[in-house]
């Protein structure tokens, strides 16, 4: 495995949000991270990708430690997409995707050729070379999200983070960017990470699944092993039916019911 997390601790102030997680990153697949609001998915994306620190373990990339590792030749290896991209106002496409290579430029706003090629190849990819000379803020919620995905194609990385890269849009535009995605992995072999909080897309799109629980691991696997009932109850305290995809055969949550539960209870031990 290229990336591997192990045993980290990350909190603010003197809350621990993740406690002591180990967790596998499994090369060119996709993997999502489910979890109850609150439960440290956010942060622990933002731990691996370096934008907070830890406070204990490590997060290891080829065999070395990523705190150790000089932030641009990071920013070359990992892209992230955050929850809530910052404001791009004023912005048009192509210079918003020209910022994907800032890890490569010796001088900022210095494009190569090669710079050039791959934001094209970007835009290409995305679909979005069509609006390029549009505003950001100009496109629809569906067209500005290909656009920052397009830019973290542009820094060219094997692997890709992307913090709840559906919220915010309808149910096609969820879609369209999910194939996206699914498109890269399998056509480019790019690694994918993401947060999700809908369960039948993340078990739909997913080669690996992580589910967590106040900064817990309870379970990890494929979406057969992860989708079930016994898991779901341990993450989100409700009583699921899980069947079956008709079209993919991937397991999916028919129907649920809310589980009362105490203050006390205790957070359900890992298994693996």
């Amino acid at each position: 495995m290229r990336l591997q997390v192990n045993q980290i601790r990350v909190g603010y102030d003197e809350k621990t949000i993740v406690h002591d997680l180990t967790i596998t990153i499994p090369d060119g697949k996709v993997t999502t991270i489910i979890g109850a609001n609150g439960c440290g998915k956010s942060t622990l994306l933002k731990a691996i990708t370096r934008i907070i620190p830890y406070q204990s373990g490590a997060v290891i990339l080829d065999g070395e430690n990523i705190q150790k590792t000089n932030t641009k030749k990071l920013a070359q290896e990992l892209a992230i997409l955050p929850q809530s991209p910052e404001s791009a106002s004023g912005l048009l496409v192509e210079e918003l995707v020209s910022y994907g290579r800032y890890p490569y430029q010796k001088g900022f706003g210095n494009l190569t050729e090669k710079d050039r090629s791959v934001i094209e190849w970007a835009l290409q990819a995305t679909n979005t070379a069509m609006f390029r000379k549009q505003t950001v803020d100009a496109l629809s919620g569906g067209q500005r999200q290909r656009v920052w995905i397009a830019m973290a194609l542009a820094q060219e990385t094997d692997i890709i983070f992307l913090d709840e890269p559906t919220t915010y849009l309808d149910m096609a535009h969820q879609l369209e960017v999910l194939e996206l995605l699914q498109e890269l992995n399998e056509k480019e072999g790019r690694t994918i990470v993401m947060v999700l909080h809908d369960l039948n897309q993340a078990a739909r799109f997913s080669d690996y699944m992580i589910a967590l629980n106040q900064g817990h691991l309870i379970k990890e696997g494929t979406p057969e092993e992860v989708m079930t009932h016994d898991t779901l109850e341990r993450v989100f305290q409700i009583d699921a039916v899980i069947g079956e995809d008709p079209r993919t055969k991937k397991p999916m949550c028919v129907t649920y019911n809310l589980i009362e539960t105490t203050v006390d209870e205790k957070i359900p031990s890992i298994q693996r």
